[in-house]
C-alpha cells in the first residue's frame, strides 16, 4: 500500500508531495490512519537549516492526531477505530531520565517522529501502540492534534522548568502556537500574564485568551514590562523567539531572581553581562519538549475545556508548503492543520 506523505529532503530544499510505501508493521507497533496534523514553527526551522539533524528524506510533522487503523498485536486499551493522539517521543524506556519521568531528555531516543523517524504529514503514520493517547469522543481532532506539542510543551515550560506560583507575573514573549498554550495555562497556574507580540491580530487573540496586558514587541519590551509591574519585572518570562533583540529585552524584563526560561531559538547567539546576571541573581534556563504525563494532562485540561487550542485554519497536504511559509512570515494566528479526508 502506498501513501501520500509531504517529504523533506534536506535544508535549502522545498517539501515534495510525494506517494510512498506503507511498511509492514512491527511488533507492538500500531498503523494510524491521520485527520489532523498540527503545522509547528519548528519545521520552517527544518527548511531553513536553523535545525538540521542531518536525517532526510523525512516526513515531517509531529502533532498527530487519528484513527488506529491496525495494530501488530493485541493492545489491552486500544482498538482498531479507537481516535488517538500520537506522543513524539520514542524512548528506550530504560536511562535514568526515562526512570525519572524525563523521556524528552532521553540520550538514547529510538525515534522521535516528525524530528529523526517520519511522522505526520502523510496518510498513515506507524508508532509504537504505548505511543497513543486515545482521546475522548467529544474532543475534536483539528483541535486535539495541536495538543500534542504546542499545549504540551507549554505545560511542561510553565510547570517543569519555572515552577510557576500563584501570584507570579509571567510574560510569554511571542504570541504563537505555544504563547497561546502558555498564556492559557499561566493563568491556571493563578499568575498574571503578560503577552507581547507584534502582530495586532495575536495580540487581541492573547487578551481573549485571558491575557491580563498585551505589549507591542516592536517597541521597549523591557520598559514596557516594567511600567506593568510598577518597576519590578516579571518573575518569568518565556522566550519564545530567540532573537537578538527579543533575548536582550527578555532579560531586562525581569524582575530580582527573575527566571529566563528559553523555548524559541534562532541563529542568534544569547549574550548578555555577567554582571547584570549576579546583581539581580537571575537565571537563565530552557525547555524542550514534554513528557507523556504532559500530554495526557493537555488532553484533559482540553476535553475540560480549561485550555482551548487556537485553530487558524485547515488545509490540504498540498497547501502545506504555501502555509509554513505563512506561519514563517508571521501570518497565521495559533494552529494551522493539515486535514486528511
Amino acid at each position: 500500500m502506498d501513501m501520500r506523505a509531504a517529504r523533506y529532503h534536506g535544508p535549502g530544499k522545498p517539501l515534495s508531495i510525494e506517494k510512498v510505501p506503507v511498511r509492514p508493521l512491527r511488533m507492538g507497533e500500531a498503523l494510524v490512519r491521520v485527520k489532523a496534523a498540527g503545522i509547528c514553527y519548528t519545521d520552517t526551522h527544518f527548511l531553513t537549516g536553523v535545525l538540521n539533524l542531518g536525517i532526510h528524506p523525512l516526513t515531517l510533522g509531529h502533532e498527530i492526531a487519528g484513527e488506529v487503523a491496525d495494530l501488530s498485536a493485541a493492545a489491552q486499551s486500544l482498538r482498531v477505530g479507537d481516535r488517538v493522539l500520537v506522543y513524539y517521543y520514542a524512548t528506550c524506556g530504560q536511562c535514568h531520565w526515562c526512570r525519572t519521568d524525563r523521556a524528552n531528555l532521553c540520550p538514547q531516543v529510538v525515534a522521535e517522529y516528525g524530528f529523526t523517524a517520519d511522522g505526520g504529514y502523510a496518510e498513515f503514520v506507524i508508532v509504537p501502540a504505548a505511543n497513543l493517547v486515545k482521546l475522548p469522543g467529544d474532543l475534536d481532532l483539528l483541535e486535539a492534534a495541536t495538543l500534542g506539542c504546542s499545549v504540551t510543551t507549554a505545560i511542561h515550560a510553565a510547570r517543569t522548568i519555572a515552577d510557576l506560583r500563584l501570584g507570579e507575573t509571567a510574560v510569554v514573549y511571542g504570541a504563537g502556537g505555544v504563547g497561546f498554550g502558555l498564556i492559557q495555562f499561566c493563568k491556571l497556574a493563578g499568575a498574571r500574564v503578560i503577552a507581547v507580540s507584534r502582530s495586532p491580530g495575536k495580540r487581541a487573540k492573547a487578551s481573549q485568551l485571558g491575557a491580563d496586558a498585551v505589549v507591542d514587541g516592536s517597541g521597549d519590551v523591557g520598559r514596557a514590562v516594567r511600567d506593568l509591574t510598577a518597576g519590578e519585572g516579571a518573575e518569568v518570562v518565556f522566550e519564545l523567539v530567540g532573537s537578538k533583540v527579543t533575548m536582550a529585552h527578555a532579560v531586562n524584563a525581569l524582575r530580582r531572581r527573575g527566571r529566563l526560561v528559553f523555548i524559541g531559538y534562532s541563529n542568534d547567539l544569547f549574550v548578555a553581562n555577567p554582571l547584570q546576571l549576579v546583581i539581580g541573581e537571575l537565571t537563565v534556563t530552557a525547555s524542550v519538549g514534554n513528557t507523556f504525563d504532559e500530554l495526557l494532562q493537555a488532553v484533559a485540561l482540553a476535553a475540560a475545556r480549561k485550555i482551548t487550542p487556537v485553530v487558524d485554519r485547515a488545509v490540504s497536504l498540498e497547501e502545506l508548503p504555501a502555509t509554513l511559509e505563512a506561519l514563517r512570515e508571521g501570518k497565521i494566528i495559533g494552529r494551522a492543520v493539515v486535514v486528511f479526508p
